[in-house]
């Protein structure tokens, strides 16, 4: 099982002032309304589900934070914006009680600007999408596998991810990371529940199970690939 994320210290990147939003603005506001927090990959950005009665959606695209409740839509660039601005547009509480994991980065000081670079934003963005895109090949319609969790962004880790349950606590981990404390670059990954590393030794790779490294996945398909493959060899056939 993929062990819980490094809380990254030192000066602020895209990847970490873009954590700590999705975390305490994203999540936290629909924590806030619906009592969840898991987020999705959307088009040149990341969201919340539709929550609240009206509804409501939280979500960045580019390098805009926006706001979307009924008809209503307000937004704000968030490359020099403080974390309590980011909130404030979305009626996010920060000094309420709130937790997305051991693992999730702690809201820092509410008037430090936040540091984003569009290039490097993108980046992000297309990571998370073509690990939706690959999640989904990997996991949709076949009929012969029930148990898969619904693929979300979890801003514990960080990472677009699923999972699938065997029973008896038997199961596997399958997601994108952005990078995080085992690795700076990001990757992809199958991380099996238990200490089984059925088949080749080369392909089990990371200490929680196998990576695929952002440099060796050119598309969909070669992502696919490597999920289906370490599916094949803990028994999970599709």
């Amino acid at each position: 099982m993929r062990p819980a994320a490094t809380v990254e210290s030192g000066m602020p990147t895209t990847r970490t002032s873009l954590h700590v939003i999705a975390t305490h603005v994203l999540g936290r506001r629909r924590f806030a309304v619906s009592g969840h927090f898991g987020l999705r990959a959307s088009p040149g950005g990341v969201a919340t589900p539709a929550f609240g009665p009206e509804p409501e959606v939280v979500r960045t695209a580019g390098p805009d934070l926006i706001h979307e409740v009924g008809a209503a839509s307000q937004s704000l660039v968030m490359d020099g914006a403080t974390l309590a601005e980011l909130a404030a547009l979305v009626g996010a509480d920060l000094r309420a009680e709130f937790s997305a994991g051991a693992g999730a980065p702690a809201v820092g000081r509410l008037d430090e600007p936040m540091h984003l670079v569009d290039e490097e934003l993108d980046v992000l963005y297309g990571w998370f999408d073509l690990g939706s895109r690959a999640l989904d090949v990997v996991t949709r319609g076949s009929g012969s596998v029930a148990g898969w969790s619904t693929t979300q962004l979890w801003p514990e880790h960080f990472d677009v991810g699923t999972t699938l349950d065997l029973g008896s606590g038997q199961g596997v981990n399958l997601g994108f990371s952005p990078g995080d404390g085992f690795s700076d670059a990001p990757y992809a990954y199958v991380g099996p529940w238990g200490p089984e590393r059925p088949g080749p030794a080369d392909y089990w790779n990371a200490p929680f199970g196998a990576v695929l490294p952002q440099a060796g996945a050119e598309d969909v398909e070669t992502c696919s690939d490597f999920l289906r493959r370490g599916l094949a060899l803990l028994g999970v056939t599709r």
